[in-house]
């Protein structure tokens, strides 16, 4: 496989890239990727990719425009510099709340994204946990869209061993209640929903609570955690119906804004996020956050693209 593969990685998640690397055996590609002063993004790709197949590894979190000009102008470099073909893995996929027009006058950007990259010589998209399955189809290429949950499935299983009877997950909203029935099922525990009625953009207001949870270690699960709004109120809902214990799982941790101080400020225990968006300095600013890498899940899935091998079995 060394021969003929080739993982590239921008500034977005380098850590992740690298961990990637390790799994595969396979060194990380030579490349720079800096900005001049002016802003401009300058890429030069410093080894032979002709005949190679590349796979750039760059989420699209803040600065959401630089890592996504990034991207496109990497994908560029090695599309003129005669890749055999070009796999873009990207493990958070900003943009992606935008995917339908809810209101007036306003754009599809998740749709204008997936032309960009098309257009900029992507040969296939591998990503984790969109925020919205249907933007699969905004692909004329394939994509492989990836599921966190064995990672996190695992961690709560020896964090809670043998406690199912103990535990409830718990989605926030009613849109989520399809991936906590599957956590649940895999757990061996109850499920619970969080109905509530967002009242502008990134403020939510909880209604009521579809469950029991008295005296129960509560999890409450989202594929991503933005200003964390949304999570603390979920938490005072939970505790006000007699939860005993409550913890929070999430694939993306955005954490924008007020979202470590309303962490540290709520009465969740712990939050477990992955590491397709880094933490970076914001790690110092909070103890109750865990981090578990989907490095392994990620270079599978690349392994299994590269021998033809079937990457939705990796989620039976």
């Amino acid at each position: 496989m060394e021969d003929k593969i080739r993982v590239f990685s921008g500034n977005s998640n380098p850590a992740l890239a690298e961990k990637i690397c390790d799994s595969l055996k396979v060194p990380l590609g030579q490349a720079k990727v800096k900005t001049f002063s002016d802003g401009e993004i300058m890429v030069e790709i410093g080894e032979n990719v002709r005949g190679r197949d590349i796979y750039v590894v760059q989420s699209t979190c803040s600065p959401t425009n630089n890592n996504l000009m990034e991207l496109l102008i990497m994908m560029d470099a090695l599309k003129r510099a005669s890749a055999a073909t070009i796999t873009v893995v990207i493990p958070y996929y900003g943009y992606a709340r935008q995917d339908r027009k809810a209101a007036p006058r306003t754009p599809i950007t998740s749709k204008l994204v997936a032309d960009l990259i098309t257009t900029a010589g992507a040969n296939r998209v591998v990503t984790v946990d969109l925020h919205a399955g249907q933007i699969q189809g905004f692909f004329n290429i394939p994509v492989d869209n990836l599921y966190a949950a064995p990672v996190i499935i695992d961690h709560l299983k020896s964090r809670f061993p043998n406690e199912h009877d103990k535990i409830v997950m718990v989605s926030p909203d009613a849109g989520g209640t399809e991936r906590a029935r599957a956590f649940a099922k895999r757990l061996g525990c109850t499920l619970a929903v969080i109905d509530k009625r967002r009242t502008a953009p990134n403020v939510a207001e909880v209604m009521h609570l579809i469950g029991d949870v008295k005296g129960k270690t509560a999890i409450i699960l989202d594929d991503m955690i933005d200003t964390a709004g949304t999570l603390t109120q979920a938490a005072n809902a939970l505790k006000a119906h007699g939860a005993e214990t409550i913890y929070a799982c999430a694939t993306h941790g955005v954490l924008s804004g007020p979202a470590i101080e309303r962490i540290n400020n709520s009465v969740i225990e712990r939050i477990v996020i992955t590491d397709t968006i880094p933490l970076g300095e914001k790690a110092d600013q909070t103890e109750k956050i865990k981090v578990l890498s989907v490095a392994n899940l990620l270079a599978e899935a690349i392994r299994r693209i590269h021998e033809d091998e079937s990457v939705s079995s990796l989620f039976v």
